[in-house]
């Protein structure tokens, strides 16, 4: 799920965070790691949530029925958003159950938060327009809850469920809402582990991103002083923690993956820089690194 972009940015909290804390460098891998089982949790979060609004529908129906004087409306209700294929699928599935468990995102699904979101999405008109359906078909269904996950990413209750649990839900959206809409549109999906896909141990975890932050943090000193050597008059010391780490980064990039272009290298960092630095680190960082590059290039460590 996670992207190289995504995953150098946490490589930068994870130095940042080993320098401040003036933690050992060897733990920097441990707290990488969790980071990423935590964007992967931060996934399942947003899936349960979406889960159990759509599920409340089966309470809605229950309430109506207890009703002494059921209006007609409450006798036409369904608890088709619960009841199809798809949210079935979900519920019924073992597999997701232990690992929403073994992730603990359980507890922090609000059962109060969860009726006041379906209640509010019970008055919407494209849920309203899914009710009167018969029996909704597939392409019914995953619109309605595609219609439900975006209204939801616009609700203070559930960026605050959100938020509560994961403080940088800001950094990883994007991909998470980009996966549960991938996951949407594939339910009921052919495999019981299908969320296997979304956890993060392809290559820009464990082949880029693992390796270069064993690199960074190994080569350190080595990496300190080639930048020291292109600072002309800049004192080291004197350069932004952010700064010298996304340099370091870049730079170990540049000389342990041949196979990314150096100057998507360069722009990658310097794009970085523009989030989580100084307005005037970008032009900084681009400096450094271009005189870095042509250095390396003159010494036939970098291609062009």
């Amino acid at each position: 799920m996670l992207s190289r972009r995504n995953v150098r940015i946490k490589i930068m909290q994870v130095l940042y965070a080993t320098q401040r804390q003036e933690q050992p460098a060897r733990h920097a891998l441990g707290h990488f790691d969790r980071m990423v089982r935590t964007s992967f949790g931060l996934y399942l979060l947003n899936l349960l949530i979406l889960q159990r609004v759509a599920e409340y529908a089966k309470v809605d129906e229950a309430t109506r029925r207890a009703k002494l004087r059921p209006s007609a409306e409450d006798k036409l209700f369904r608890a088709t958003l619960a009841t199809n294929p798809s949210v079935s699928y979900l519920t019924d599935n073992r597999a997701l159950s232990a690992t929403y468990d073994r992730y603990r995102v359980r507890s922090q699904v609000d059962a109060d938060q969860v009726k006041t979101l379906y209640r509010e999405f019970a008055t919407s008109e494209a849920y309203q327009d899914y009710l009167v359906i018969n029996t909704p078909n597939r392409e019914e269904t995953t619109s309605i809850l595609l219609k439900l996950y975006k209204w939801l990413q616009g609700q203070d209750v559930f960026l605050a469920m959100i938020e509560d649990h994961y403080p940088l839900w800001e950094e990883d959206k994007s991909l998470v809402i980009g996966a549960i809409k991938k996951t949407i549109k594939a339910l009921p999906a052919e495999r019981e582990e299908f969320y296997r896909d979304y956890e993060d141990n392809g290559e820009a975890v464990t082949d880029f991103g693992r390796r270069l932050l064993q690199f960074v943090t190994s080569a350190d000193e080595a990496l300190l002083t080639r930048i020291k050597g292109v600072l002309e008059n800049w004192d080291a010391e004197r350069v932004a923690i952010v700064d010298m780490i996304l340099i370091k980064m870049a730079l170990g990039e540049f000389l342990e993956f041949p196979s990314i272009p150096p100057i998507v290298t360069l722009n990658e960092y310097v794009d970085i820089s523009k989030l989580y630095s100084t307005p005037k680190s970008k032009e900084f960082i681009n400096g450094v690194l271009d005189k870095l590059l042509k250095q390396l290039q003159a010494e036939g460590l970098v291609g062009e």
